[in-house]
């Protein structure tokens, strides 16, 4: 695999499968597995997921195909965040599933009763987090084949349907089918298969530079992004053309510019699909014209920090008129005030309040090291003349 994002939260996956008894080897950006997990090896095991909410989610589903028992756990924050959806759905599947704190971390799961031969009949909620249904799907194959329902509302589905493209690229038989009653999964049994895949740039990423000239006026270059990627952040090109910057893609990468003789627009827009941008979004809101209003995004409160009232209070700090609403934010633009921000132990948070510097002097941005969880380079690059430090 090439193409691995740096950072904590991909140390602690790296780290959680070899625990498990994977065999990985690392040079730089590229990750080769070159055997897999010991399904069937006795004793006990304990994975520290640290601030990784998606890694501990994947984890708990993998560790759940293992005749051992394994200890999933992690941070304080981490343990305070929901996990009660996937641990009913691997009950359903056989497993055995034990936590202190029911819906919680740590717990402790191990195959137990999971049969392996036989698809598994399951539902679930779509508006939780779409990680649990990926969780589900990636162990789906070697567990008998699964149909799982959604019922409701969704959220973040095209993190299922990315998730199905990458377990295609595996050799995964995937169908993800959409009707009036919700959206069903259906994934067969079989085995993967090896292959050599790269990771798209990551637009989550992306989107803090992008801001940044959004803020500021100029251009900026990321290289190796793709405006066709599945990543459902892509769909930040609109919300920045929207706001009134210029967007090329060509073969190097995307560009970003705007004329800083023009103003920054407020926006009115459906974050649901790209969630972890809120934060960004929030942020350009604040030094726009007008008012932006973020909607669609009322489960994000249970992100590494309640990315709605937690944003919102730094944000105030800072000066900006800023109203909670059930399902999202309402930004009215306007003059800033110097401030020190906490992140609440959350990077988006952090590299996202850090942007203000560029319109205001004075902002500060405490535990600033919680950027290592996906971007540990992330005050060194911004540094070469987009942020001030």
């Amino acid at each position: 695999m090439d193409g691995a994002a740096e950072g904590d939260d991909t140390t602690r996956m790296v780290g959680g499968l070899a625990v498990l008894g994977a065999r990985l080897d690392i040079n730089g950006t590229s990750v080769r597995v070159s055997s897999p997990i010991a399904r069937n090896a006795g004793g006990a095991a304990t994975i520290d997921a640290g601030l990784a909410g998606t890694t501990s989610r994947f984890l708990t589903a993998v560790a759940a195909m293992c005749e051992r028992e394994t200890v999933i756990t992690g941070a304080a924050s981490l343990q305070r965040r929901p996990m009660g959806e996937l641990h009913d759905l691997l009950r359903a599947m056989g497993a055995r599933v034990a936590s202190e704190r029911d819906g919680c971390l740590p717990v402790t799961v191990s195959r137990g009763a999971l049969r392996t031969a036989g698809v598994h009949q399951l539902e679930a909620r779509g508006d939780v987090s779409s990680q649990f249904i990926s969780a589900i799907m990636m162990i789906a194959p070697l567990c008998g084949g699964v149909d799982l329902r959604l019922t409701g509302s969704l959220v973040s589905a095209r993190y299922i349907d990315m998730t199905a493209g990458v377990m295609r690229s595996f050799g995964a038989a995937v169908q993800v089918e959409h009707d009036v009653r919700g959206r069903t999964v259906s994934i067969a049994p079989g085995e993967y298969r090896g292959t050599h895949y790269r990771v798209d740039a990551d637009w989550s990423s992306a989107s803090y530079p992008f801001a940044a000239i959004a803020l500021t006026g100029g251009e900026v270059l990321v290289p190796g992004l793709r405006t066709d990627s599945s990543q459902p952040e892509a769909a930040f090109v609109g919300v920045l053309e929207q706001m009134g910057c210029k967007v090329r893609a060509d073969a190097q990468g995307v560009r970003v510019s705007r004329d800083s003789t023009h103003a920054l627009r407020g926006v009115d827009v459906d974050m649901s699909e790209m969630s972890d941008l809120v934060p960004t979004v929030a942020v350009m809101g604040a030094c726009a014209e007008g008012t932006t209003r973020l909607r669609g995004v009322g489960f994000i409160r249970a992100k590494e920090s309640d990315r709605l009232g937690d944003l919102a209070h730094e944000l105030t700090t800072c000066g900006v008129d800023v109203e909670v609403e059930t399902d999202g934010l309402t930004i009215h633009g306007g003059a800033l005030r110097s401030a020190v921000v906490y992140p609440h132990h959350d990077h988006r948070l952090a590299m996202s309040l850090a942007l203000l510097s560029l319109r205001q002097d004075g902002i500060v941005v405490d535990d600033a090291d919680v950027v290592t969880k996906s971007w540990p380079s992330y005050w060194d690059a911004m540094r070469t003349g987009l942020l001030r430090t």
